[in-house]
């Protein structure tokens, strides 16, 4: 083959893969819209709000004897989502921090243990890492990374309990 020949097949493969990065770019899905932003950032606060009720007591399986995550754990402190994975040594072992609520659940609380995968114990993370992140509720888009912030104090996440399941007689 001859120089020649060399240098057009380069440029031949060099203008194909120019059209293949040029079609590629065609067929990426636009940025969200503001509707979509909204539908999501709707849906992660309706999470944060399950997420509330759960841990301040709202269902009965979730405990025998009364105790709620909230009881030992208002408003999420001491729960400290943001350290984990972390080894916990009543496991042996690192654990994630749907594991230890399952744990708090299932031995202060007495109580059925959530389906880690289930959209309940994704409430439960919802609203313990948001009063830990410090920061106002967007959703999880890949091109915005943040520096987590601890919420040092403070009632984060401002909701009163809808009521379902709380015995409010003191």
């Amino acid at each position: 083959m001859t120089n020649k020949m060399l240098k057009i097949e380069r440029l031949l493969a060099v203008s194909a893969l120019a059209g293949v990065i040029a079609a590629g770019t065609s067929w990426a899905r636009a940025p969200f819209t503001d509707e979509e932003l909204a539908e999501q950032k709707a849906a992660l606060v309706e999470s944060i709000a399950l997420g509330y009720d759960l841990w301040h007591g709202s269902r009965a399986d979730m405990t025998t004897n009364g105790l709620a995550c909230g009881n030992c754990h208002p408003d999420t402190a001491a729960s400290n989502p943001q350290t984990f994975p972390k080894y916990m040594t009543m496991y042996g072992k690192v654990i994630p921090f749907r594991e230890m609520v399952n744990w708090c659940i299932e031995n202060p609380q007495a109580g059925t243990r959530l389906d880690v995968d289930g959209d309940d114990m994704t409430a439960m993370e919802a609203y313990a890492f948001y009063l830990h992140r410090g920061k106002e509720i967007t959703p999880g888009l890949a091109s915005e990374q943040t520096t987590p912030i601890v919420v040092e104090y403070g009632t984060g996440f401002a909701r009163t309990p809808t009521g379902i399941g709380v015995d409010t007689k003191p």
